[in-house]
């Protein structure tokens, strides 16, 4: 019978026991494990439950404590987001780039600053609800692993009791209790939380946490929860508009602006037709630099830029602003702008620990798959650009592109959700290797997440450094387009290449790998017992017979006869790279030099212009580039 919770139940829901508060167990092998059995006997939550919550929130990773980008904390992200909304930003916030990227009319400023946030909403500071719960202090509840799996087990015991539902040892009857756990406030984002929650429930999971523990959710494929409940949860319905998303995830409409104001100038995006008019051939991936509401401030001020969707880290809940067939502002090169559709993750790029939970990793993932299906998008590093990959559209942009979602974001992992996973395709003698370090285990040095200099935090990483040598006595490897000497800054990327990424073997020596590179030959460490990269096999480019180099762009732009008299010839401008001779380099396609003219707020005199010269994609350093196909020969990669 619903409500008929005993007085013992409920007795060992709201006091926790006296001495028998839960010790740190990290030390054993199945320490971690055992505390989530502890905690879901202490207070009557099936035990399967609270390890898909858990998983669904940090794959069972701890963090040594440190907290999520929303201020989680620990294996079941309880909040404490005190400091997490102190600066609402965003990082297209300083106001101080062309997030457009078309030099055939001027950048943008917002007009105003972002307002701080006032209130923290109640799924950033669960934490609090949980000390409560349990009388274990804050402080142990961030750092103790065990006394945060209880915490998480008495917030999800709490919820099944407002509920009016029984404290069952059946996990199907917990599904209102596990959406309610997720923080958000309307049905779609819950029961999408919820749904991925049971997902990995009938699945099963087994894996070693960042902490050297081993957990393990045995499979119950069957299982089927009682979905009827989230009726009753008191939830509000979200409207989903115009959005365009799939099924399996929560998405809402919250539209950037396209607008007209003052003297000629129009923002925050550009009404266009595709794929009728463009194809849309990138997805890009961006981290706010700022939380949630801070950012959805920032892309409905039409004085400034714009996105197509963006990501919460908390629960995966999506805002969608820009549709797909519109043209957004937010990677800086307007030929990346418009064929691409751009999505911002809540994140930050210099804070190693304040990681992205597995519900947003999931979710964009989910929405990734979706648009590549819809819109005949490849699911390689050369297609799902990071917005560090994208290049500067001219020479003098080089310098001021931007570097997130950085070295932090799980490249691996999510090629994994992609249902791509980064897996060998050739033997040795394939001609090129795809970047694949161990995200946990491998840790090169960064410095300046906090003060200029001085070391980040140790932390496991996406990207793979390189030398001019086959050791690390050699100097770092330069990049002649920025021209400064190259450091370990977490924002240089001047000599590192990143999960995914494919490049043409130039040598082997030891345990050591040269690739070509920013037209010269880097170095990387490879060993066989820790290997940085799998062996692969492809399409690549080389200078023709006779030329000693070939120009790089940063754009694939029709040559000038292509243009009508009323659209303005937008220059071939070579970026300061070249391909020299002998040099080969990873195609990602073949496309036609194409310049999108929107200029205007009237959309009469919006021109998509293509050219004949054809273009090759290629991965040339850490950013792609692109290179006429006059100037190149396609060959095997191990030929």
């Amino acid at each position: 019978m619903r409500g008929s919770v005993t007085a013992l139940a409920a007795a060992a829901l709201l006091f926790p026991l006296i001495g028998a508060a839960p010790s740190d167990s990290q030390g054993s092998e199945h320490g971690l494990q055992s505390a989530f059995t502890s905690a879901a006997a202490r207070y009557h939550v099936p035990q399967s439950v609270l390890l898909g919550v858990s998983y669904l929130q940090s794959r069972w990773d701890t963090h040594a404590g440190a907290p999520s980008v929303t201020g989680g904390y620990g294996p079941m992200h309880l909040t404490d987001a005190r400091t997490a909304l102190a600066e609402s930003g965003s990082h297209h916030g300083d106001g101080a780039e062309d997030a457009r990227g078309d030099g055939a009319r001027k950048a943008l400023t917002p007009k105003a600053k972002l307002p701080k946030s006032s209130e923290i909403p109640a799924r950033l500071r669960t934490l609090h609800r949980a000390a409560e719960l349990t009388g274990l202090s804050r402080e142990r509840l961030r750092t103790d692993p065990a006394a945060n799996v209880a915490g998480g087990a008495a917030l999800l015991a709490a919820a099944q009791k407002d509920l009016g539902e029984p404290l069952s040892s059946d996990p199907a009857d917990w599904y209102a209790a596990v959406a309610r756990f997720s923080g958000a406030d309307d049905t779609a984002t819950a029961a999408a939380y919820a749904n991925d929650v049971y997902a990995v429930l009938r699945t099963g999971q087994e894996r070693e946490t960042d902490g050297g523990q081993l957990v393990a959710l045995a499979a119950q494929p069957g299982l089927s929860p009682d979905t009827g409940q989230l009726r009753r949860a008191g939830l509000r319905t979200l409207k989903a508009g115009e959005t365009e998303c799939p099924p399996t995830v929560s998405c809402e409409w919250i539209p950037a602006p396209y607008e007209e104001f003052g003297d000629g100038d129009y923002g925050n995006h550009d009404m266009g037709s595709r794929p009728t008019a463009q194809d849309i051939d990138y997805i890009v991936v961006h981290d706010t630099e700022g939380a949630w509401e801070g950012v959805l401030t920032m892309v409905q001020d039409p004085t400034y830029v714009s996105w197509q969707y963006t990501l919460r880290s908390t629960d995966g809940h999506i805002a969608q602003h820009v549709k797909a067939k519109d043209v957004a502002w937010h990677a800086g090169n307007w030929y990346v702008n418009s064929k691409s559709i751009g999505l911002e993750h809540e994140g930050f790029l210099a804070r190693p620990d304040a990681w992205y939970t597995e519900a947003m990793y999931r979710s964009s993932a989910r929405l990734v798959a979706y648009l590549a299906k819809q819109y005949d998008i490849p699911l390689d590093r050369q297609h799902i650009l990071g917005h560090d990959t994208v290049p500067g559209p001219t020479a003098a942009n080089v310098r001021g592109m931007h570097t997130d979602p950085g070295p932090y974001w799980d490249w691996r992992h999510y090629f994994e959700l992609l249902g791509r996973p980064i897996e060998p395709s050739a033997g040795p003698n394939g001609g090129l290797v795809t970047i694949r370090p161990d995200y946990a285990t491998n840790r090169p040095e960064y410095t300046g997440c906090v003060t200029a200099g001085q070391a980040c935090a140790d932390h496991g990483s996406s990207a793979v450094r390189l030398y001019s040598g086959p050791g690390e006595t050699y100097p770092l490897i330069k990049d002649p387009g920025l021209g400064s000497t190259p450091t370990k800054g977490v924002n240089d990327l001047s000599s590192r290449v990143s999960t995914g990424q494919q490049f043409a073997v130039a040598g082997q020596e030891g345990d050591w790998t040269a690739i070509w590179y920013l037209g010269q030959k880097a170095w990387f460490k490879n060993t066989k017992e820790s290997p940085a990269a799998v062996n692969a096999s492809g399409e690549v480019v080389t200078p023709k017979d006779g030329m000693t180099s070939v120009p790089v762009y940063g754009r694939a732009y029709p040559e000038s006869s292509a243009y009508p008299a009323d659209v303005p010839v937008q220059s071939v401008s070579p970026l300061p790279y070249t391909l020299p001779a002998g040099q080969r380099y990873t195609v990602g396609g073949k496309v036609p030099g194409e310049y999108f003219y929107a200029v205007d707020f009237d959309q009469a005199s919006h021109r998509v212009v293509v050219g004949k010269d054809l273009y090759y994609e290629i991965q040339y350093g850490h950013r792609v580039a692109f290179v006429r196909a006059a100037d190149v020969d396609l060959v095997a990669s191990g030929s």
